[in-house]
């Protein structure tokens, strides 16, 4: 059986197969991708951002749990940072869900940025996407934890789970120009330490200047001892109800799409640029005209994209 039916039959190994093609840009799985396009679009996507050291993957564990609890099936796309220099990836969330591996309902794919910027993999949305295909009910995607640069985890997700945690003080206001603003529901995790309210308080007084119809549920949790875990379910049903009853939600859905057709291009057109050799010397010799003020790089980059189209 060929994997794309191996994967409409719920074939595990088939989507993790798959998933690894498209981290490795084969075009074997965009044709299979393509060709099942239809079948996506019914999973839930849930994004969860926050600061290093919220305690995403612990809470991310506890979700899954949770909707398991509900006979949902869960799939996790745990994003972790690559090396500069070796290439490599810790994938450490793997290590701390090490308990849900034995859950027939539970996926889990660690999956490193490969030097993407944004929080995600490059291959993040063709993982979510088979993942869809193969018919779970929730997808997590689970970032980095880099702060403002995670900013794209709204452009794959249907609700963005925001996780802070007590005494980040200042850095609520540091960070409230990148990643305060894409959250649906906010969570302060590890809410049994000192300074809980506070930070709830913060990010109360953050989201009055919030002028959307939805105003973000700001609740308290304890990950590790499964405290306001359903509470947070609740509110991210609650978010996916209004979501649809506004008619945002298939308005989000268009922009992710439109974000991904272009980052789709821009991706080709640069392959498309550098994948030859002879190109790669002309914007050389073209680099040189500029470092020498021969020729400006707006004209550069002109005279590459006529080439181009």
């Amino acid at each position: 059986m060929d994997l794309a039916n191996r994967l409409l039959n719920q074939d595990k190994r088939a989507a993790a197969r798959l998933i690894t093609m498209i981290e490795n840009n084969e075009p074997e799985a965009i044709a299979i991708i393509s060709e099942l396009y239809q079948h996506t679009g019914k999973a839930r996507v849930i994004g969860i951002t926050g600061p290093p050291g919220a305690g995403k993957s612990t809470l991310t564990d506890k979700l899954a749990k949770g909707l398991r609890r509900q006979g949902k099936t869960v799939a996790i796309i745990a994003i972790d940072p690559t090396s500069p220099f070796t290439g490599g990836s810790i994938l450490g969330d793997r290590v701390r869900m090490t308990d849900l591996y034995t859950d027939p309902g539970i996926f889990i794919r660690s999956m490193g940025t490969r030097g993407h910027l944004g929080g995600l993999s490059r291959a993040t949305m063709g993982a979510a996407k088979v993942l869809d295909i193969y018919g779970f009910d929730y997808i997590f995607i689970e970032t980095v934890g880099v702060g403002q640069s995670e900013v794209d985890i709204v452009k794959a997700a249907d609700t963005v789970l925001m996780v802070m945690v007590p005494g980040l003080g200042d850095d609520i206001q540091a960070i409230k120009a990148g990643i305060m603003e894409i959250g649906d529901v906010f969570v302060i995790n590890k809410a049994d330490r000192e300074g809980a309210d506070r930070t709830k308080v913060e990010i109360e007084m953050m989201l009055d200047f919030n002028h959307s119809d939805w105003r973000p549920p700001v609740t308290k949790a304890v990950a590790m001892e499964n405290k306001g875990i359903d509470e947070l379910i609740e509110n991210i049903e609650a978010h996916m109800a209004y979501m649809v009853s506004s008619g945002g939600y298939l308005e989000r859905r268009i922009k992710n799409c439109q974000a991904e057709i272009i980052e789709l291009t821009q991706q080709s057109l640069l392959e498309r640029l550098l994948g030859k050799e002879e190109n790669r010397a002309e914007i050389r010799g073209l680099a040189e005209k500029a470092a020498m003020r021969q020729m400006d790089p707006y004209t550069i980059s002109n005279q590459l994209l006529e080439k181009m189209v």
